[in-house]
C-alpha cells in the first residue's frame, strides 16, 4: 500500500505525483483555506535538520512537496518510494494556470526590482486573466510588520515568496498567522526562471534528473550548497541501517 506521507530525515514528505498536488491546492483555494505550501530539496532538510526553528517552521506546513531527484532518489533506498519529483517550479506554473483559469488575485514578493518587474510582464502576457493584486522585490527587512499588512490588505489567493529558504519560509509563517485564507509558497529562484534572467536545464537535462549539474557548471558558486548532497546521503544510508535494525 502506497504511504500518504513519507519521512526523510524527519521531514514528513507528501507523496503525490504534480497532478495531485495541483487538484488538492485548487480545492483548498475554492473552499478558502489557508495553506502553506513547501518545496524541499535535501539541502533544505538537511538545514532543517541542524536548525530546530527552521523544523518546526517545516511541521506547521499544510503540504511539502519533494522537489529534488534527491529526495525521491532517498525514498526509494529508505523502502517507501515517493512517486515522482514535484519541481517546485513546475508547482507555481500549475498555480499560475489555475489563478489564470479561476481570474485569482495573486501577489508576487521576492527577487530583485528588475527580475520582478520582468517576471511580472512575462505573467500579464502569458497569464492575462490572473489579477495581479501587488508585486514587491525581496530587498526590504523581512522582519518589518508593514510589509505583512501592505500583502494582507490586497486580499491574495495566492502568495509566491522569492527570498530563498529558511528566509521565506519564515516570513510565510508570520503572513498566513495574521490571514484567513490563501496558499503561500516560497517559490526560491523561480522569477530567475521564469523571468528569464536565468535559463532552466534544457528538457533532456531534466530528464535524466541531472538538472543540479547543469546549475553547477553555468554557477560555479553553488558548489558550497551541492556539498551538501554527500552529507545528506550519509543520513539517509543512517536512517535506513537503523530502521532496518528495529
Amino acid at each position: 500500500m502506497m504511504q500518504s506521507k513519507v519521512m526523510i530525515l524527519g521531514i514528513p514528505f507528501d507523496n503525490m505525483t504534480r497532478k495531485e498536488f495541483l487538484k488538492n491546492l485548487n480545492e483548498r483555494l475554492n473552499t478558502h483555506q489557508k495553506t502553506f505550501l513547501v518545496t524541499a530539496n535535501p539541502e533544505i532538510v538537511m538545514y532543517a535538520k541542524n536548525n530546530k526553528d527552521y523544523y518546526d517552521l517545516l511541521m506547521q506546513a499544510d503540504y511539502i512537496a519533494p522537489d529534488g531527484i534527491g529526495i525521491v532518489k532517498a525514498s526509494h533506498k529508505l523502502g517507501t518510494p515517493i512517486q515522482e519529483r514535484v519541481p517546485g517550479f513546475e508547482l507555481m506554473l500549475g498555480l499560475l494556470e489555475i489563478a489564470d483559469l479561476e481570474k485569482k488575485n495573486v501577489y508576487f514578493i521576492g527577487a530583485k526590482e528588475e527580475t520582478l518587474e520582468l517576471t511580472i510582464e512575462k505573467v500579464k502576457n502569458k497569464w492575462p486573466h490572473i489579477n495581479i493584486v501587488g508585486y514587491h522585490h525581496g530587498y526590504f527587512d523581512h522582519d518589518d510588520p508593514e510589509m505583512i499588512d501592505r500583502v494582507k490588505n490586497t486580499h491574495p489567493d495566492i502568495v509566491f515568496v522569492a527570498f530563498g529558504f529558511p528566509r521565506q519560509e519564515k516570513w510565510i509563517s508570520r503572513y498566513l498567522s495574521q490571514v484567513s485564507h490563501g496558499i503561500a509558497v516560497g517559490v526560491g529562484g523561480s522569477f530567475d526562471v521564469l523571468s528569464g534572467k536565468t535559463k532552466r536545464a534544457p528538457k533532456f537535462v531534466q530528464s535524466f534528473h541531472i538538472e543540479w549539474l547543469y546549475r553547477l557548471i553555468k554557477q560555479p558558486s553553488r558548489y558550497k550548497r551541492m556539498a551538501v548532497l554527500p552529507k545528506f546521503l550519509q543520513e539517509v544510508y543512517k536512517q535506513n541501517k537503523k530502521e532496518k535494525s528495529l
